[in-house]
């Protein structure tokens, strides 16, 4: 098959690729419609390792996807050929002591798209368990359902936040991440999210998302807008998006005492924080790592119109054109929030 083959660092090709997939009774086949182009597809495009995730190999990228089902196996029942889906794309080994938990997200054996050595889905079809396969209503497009990947990592955090109605959030970061946290944060139930970055373009469409204080930390104090706004209380909750280490370790500052800190962003360097300023205030700080049980309430809230990401999809891309969006992804203007690629009927 055709497929995005990451071949080495800055090699990108578009090629014949060979992928033995046979579907079992529980999986099904998916043509694939939609692909976004996340951060850690570029990051292996430009550096070729993540941490201890290093391409040794050709690979071929994308997870985040939505396609149409081709091929359903003898033991599924839920799914039918022609339904529109989105599919998680981690593959947790279901007899792990992580998957009996409910952390399957944290099991050490999963096999997730994009991640050396499991081949991503930026090629024609794959065959993926019906378990991990999703159906999307009629309203959700094939755009939006590439999203509910990204957009899972925001209610994972929001759910890992214990959000209280009508709390008040400060999430870092106004990336593509940060962008679907603000949505998930409101949609959890947040009075009001001010979001942080020196990117004004972005700030300027985070403010569209609904209650939401946009503050330019290169312009003006976070730490004063969230005192102004909480009458000298602090945010209930920081959600840090960005990554960026100085955030990280500041991430203390903004909050109320008895506040949550949730790190959703991977600082690329260890981070020097100030215990100190946890303690005083008996901060509850929380870690995630990509998400588990969210994707059924993820669809079910755009299906629903209370979650509309259509605004933070900004740029497509052909597949012909796949190598040319990676480039544009890896210096993407501020203005540009979402990068997708649209595959062949």
């Amino acid at each position: 098959m055709e497929a995005l083959v990451l071949e080495k660092v800055h090699d990108l090709q578009i090629r014949d690729i060979h992928i033995a997939e046979t579907p079992g009774p529980h999986d099904v086949r998916i043509k694939l419609h939609t692909v976004g182009v996340c951060g850690s597809d570029v990051h292996y495009y430009e550096w070729g390792a993540i941490g201890p995730f290093v391409v040794r190999e050709p690979m071929v990228l994308g997870h985040e996807a939505s396609g149409t089902v081709v091929e359903v196996g003898s033991a599924v029942t839920h799914l039918q050929v022609g339904d529109r889906v989105c599919m998680e794309p981690g593959i947790p080994d279901p007899n792990s002591k992580a998957t009996r938990l409910g952390i399957y997200n944290l099991d050490p054996a999963v096999r997730f798209w994009a991640t050396p050595p499991i081949h991503g889905v930026l090629r024609p079809t794959v065959v993926h368990p019906a378990a991990f396969t999703f159906k999307l209503p009629d309203n959700v497009s094939f755009g939006e359902g590439a999203m509910v990947e990204p957009l899972a990592v925001g209610m994972h955090a929001a759910n890992k936040a214990r959000i209280r109605p009508g709390d008040l959030a400060v999430v870092m970061g106004a990336g593509p991440i940060g962008m679907l946290q603000i949505l998930a944060a409101l949609a959890g139930g947040c009075s009001h999210v001010i979001v942080t970055d020196v990117q004004q373009p972005k700030l300027d469409l985070a403010a569209t998302l609904g209650p939401v204080t946009p503050v330019n930390v290169a312009r003006e104090s976070l730490v004063d807008v969230v005192q102004q706004l909480t009458d000298g209380w602090g945010a209930d909750i920081v959600f840090e998006c960005s990554g960026n280490e100085a955030a990280a370790a500041a991430v203390f500052a903004p909050l109320c005492p008895g506040g949550t800190v949730v790190y959703v962003g991977i600082p690329g360097k260890p981070v020097a924080l100030d215990v100190s300023q946890a303690q005083i205030k008996e901060a509850r700080v929380e870690n995630i790592f990509r998400y588990a049980h969210v994707y059924p309430r993820a669809i079910a809230l755009m299906g629903s119109g209370q979650l509309n990401v259509k605004p933070l999809i900004t740029d497509h891309f052909t597949f012909a054109d796949s190598v040319k969006a990676f480039d544009y992804a890896a210096h993407m203007p501020p203005t540009s929030v979402k990068v997708q690629i649209v595959l062949p009927e």
